[in-house]
C-alpha cells in the first residue's frame, strides 16, 4: 500500500474516532442540561401547586369573613331593632 492511503486511513480512522467521541461527549452534556432543567421544572410546579392551594385558602376565608360581616350586620340590626 502506499503511504498516501495509509495516511488517509489514519486521517479517517481519526477524525471518525473524533466525532464518535465529541457526540458522546455532546451527549452527555446535553442530558446534564436536561436534568437540570427538570429539577428547575419541578421547583416551578411546586411553586404553582402551592399558589393555587394559597387561593383556594384564601377564596375560603374571604366567604367566611362576608358571611361573618353578614352575621355581625344582622345582629347589629337586631339590637338597634329592640332599643
Amino acid at each position: 500500500m502506499s503511504t498516501e492511503i495509509i495516511v488517509s486511513l489514519i486521517t479517517v480512522l481519526g477524525s471518525a474516532l473524533c466525532t464518535v467521541g465529541g457526540i458522546f461527549v455532546n451527549g452527555k452534556n446535553v442530558e446534564y442540561r436536561l436534568m437540570q432543567l427538570e429539577k428547575k421544572q419541578d421547583k416551578h410546579n411546586a411553586v404553582i401547586e402551592r399558589t393555587y392551594k394559597l387561593e383556594e385558602t384564601i377564596a375560603l376565608h374571604e366567604e367566611k369573613l362576608k358571611v361573618a360581616n353578614h352575621r355581625i350586620d344582622d345582629l347589629e340590626r337586631k339590637g338597634k331593632h329592640e332599643d
